[in-house]
């Protein structure tokens, strides 16, 4: 069976896809024990980036499958992936999106989501500073850089597939 895989643009104010990012967002944290934000933190924060947003088509309409928020810096807020549909380069996708917007992309990453440490750095992220009590939880992070030269190179390499 053949999936459909779209991916939307959502301007800073639309909220159109807001509260299924949510419940993505919450299905990971249930089940994984990252993305711990606070409902109206997540959703303001939500609203006022820009949105990369995967959604599968099928018969009974749209669903997220991905989304990325990201400040107009480059910053990436929020990336997830549904963890059933992860392994099928929708992360990197989404990546790709906001460095074809943007001339650096930066984000935090916990310490200890090694899965997450992995993926970025297999895509040529780099640690530029720990950061200790990053998190409300007063969980550290690392802060992260995509290197600045070849951006779009790096990362068009692994969307040839």
């Amino acid at each position: 069976m053949s999936v459909n895989i779209d991916l939307r643009v959502v301007a800073p104010g639309d909220d159109t896809y807001v509260d299924a990012a949510w419940e993505l967002k919450e299905r990971i944290r249930m089940g994984e024990g990252f993305l711990r934000q606070r409902e109206g933190f997540f959703k303001d924060a939500y609203r006022r980036s820009t949105g990369y947003v995967l959604l599968e088509r099928g018969p009974d309409g749209e669903e997220v499958v991905g989304f990325a928020s990201c400040r107009r810096d480059g910053y990436i807020l929020f990336l997830a992936v549904d963890p059933g549909q992860r392994g099928e380069g929708y992360a990197r996708r989404l990546v790709a999106a906001v460095a074809d917007d943007h001339t650096t992309v930066t984000c935090h990453a916990r310490t200890t989501n090694e899965a997450a440490l992995g993926f970025y750095e297999h895509l040529g992220f780099r640690i530029v500073r720990r950061v200790d009590n990053y998190y409300e939880d007063r969980g550290d992070a690392y802060y992260l850089r995509l290197g600045e030269e070849g951006i779009k190179e790096k990362l068009s390499r692994f969307m040839r597939r």
